[in-house]
């Protein structure tokens, strides 16, 4: 065979990696040797290499063929969902149209304060309505209108609104997106940051609709548009007390975070903060908003005062000349708490600032050089927060 000859460069090649093999062997006193010649060996390489290749192939098309079989299944079991929603539906309006309509109408007011509560048109754009979410309502509503004629208005008023479910939920999705995305840039885990906002939960049981069976007649997009709102109110609510506003002027550092010699002792330390010089009782403003947990005197630190912003993220003001601010008031980002001195162990008038994250402590220098588009999507969160009274 051409393939075996001397010449061809790949059995040159085989030849280098299968040389001509001898075994000895003693038995009885005799020695005898078994020759393995490289053709031997590259044939019966070549042949578990094709039966491992044809292996592969056949378990690549099983693989395949369970995919294809697995989307084609939820494409059925998709449709058929469509059937039934429809079903549904038309029974629902067979049953009792001034029903439906009175339905519809609370389900319209409750997207209405979803609307503007979540969505405030001067912080939000809208994404275009999904067509293919609208046309798939539209067909179920002309299937109603057909069966039930007098239905036909309500019919594609509970369409509009459903693909007003779709496009709130994709506009949550796109919010929650940018807002752990800003979070990651802080270089805090977002999961950190929202697990707590969602937990102080509470009021009056208010059925979406008046139907008895109302988990069963609630469309289970409006749940899952519930809980795509629950989780973009909690990040932008974490992202909103993450401390960002510079306490003192960031042109002014005189001490940055992490290793250095000791003032005093001039040996190496550990600084888990920055430190700001500037003129004595120069005001010290707030990081970000939140809830004053200590203000006082705290050892080497002098006059302090810690804020807490929630999700264990707390910042730290200390060497104060004085305070301005008690235990419990509730603070915004930017108000005045204290000033600048240097009280405690200090050298000379400075503010010593730290950002702790459940109790250690973390650099604060990336949260006050933030990039202008990270701001943006913090201010945007604060802004609807703030407008929306601070209740999750």
């Amino acid at each position: 065979m051409k393939f075996f000859s001397a010449e061809n460069a790949l059995y040159a090649r085989l030849l280098r990696w299968f040389p001509e093999r001898e075994f000895f062997m003693r038995a009885e006193g005799q020695v005898k040797f078994l020759k393995i010649s490289s053709r031997l060996q590259i044939t019966v390489f070549l042949a578990i290499f094709g039966a491992i290749l044809l292996w592969l192939l056949t378990t690549l098309g099983m693989a395949f063929s369970q995919v294809s079989v697995s989307l084609d299944r939820m494409a059925l079991n998709e449709r058929q969902a469509v059937v039934a929603d429809s079903e549904s539906r038309v029974e629902a309006y067979r049953d009792s149209v001034d029903k439906v309509a009175a339905d519809l109408q609370r389900r319209q007011d409750e997207l209405d304060a979803l609307a503007e509560r979540y969505f405030p048109a001067k912080n939000s754009k809208m994404p275009a309505q999904a067509g293919e979410d609208a046309q798939s309502e539209e067909a179920i509503a002309e299937k109603i209108s057909a069966l039930v004629p007098e239905a036909r208005a309500l019919a594609f008023v509970e369409a509009r609104q459903l693909a007003f479910v779709a496009m709130l939920s994709a506009e949550a999705d796109r919010r929650s997106a940018e807002a752990e995305s800003a979070i990651r840039k802080l270089g805090l885990n977002p999961q950190e940051i929202a697990r707590d906002n969602g937990s102080a939960q509470g009021g009056p049981f208010l059925p979406f609709t008046d139907a008895e069976d109302d988990e069963t007649r609630l469309d289970p997009r409006f749940i899952t548009l519930g809980q795509k709102l629950a989780r973009m109110d909690a990040l932008e609510r974490g992202l909103a007390h993450i401390p960002s506003a510079e306490p003192a002027d960031m042109n002014f550092i005189s001490s940055g975070f992490g290793y250095r010699r000791d003032p005093f002792t001039r040996r190496g330390a550990m600084h888990n903060g920055l430190d700001f010089k500037g003129p004595y009782g120069q005001p010290i403003v707030a990081a970000a908003s939140g809830t004053v947990s200590f203000a006082g005197w705290k050892g080497g630190y002098g006059r302090t005062v810690e804020i807490d912003h929630g999700n264990g993220l707390v910042t730290r003001y200390a060497h104060l000349s004085g305070i301005n601010v008690a235990v419990g008031n509730a603070i915004d980002e930017g108000s005045k708490i204290g000033a600048m001195g240097s009280s405690g162990r200090s050298t000379g008038t400075h503010l010593h600032f730290e950002v702790r994250m459940n109790g250690k402590a973390i650099n604060p220098k990336p949260f006050l050089e933030a990039n202008s588009d990270v701001l943006k999507i913090q201010a945007n969160a604060q802004q609807r927060t703030r407008a929306d009274g601070g209740d999750v």
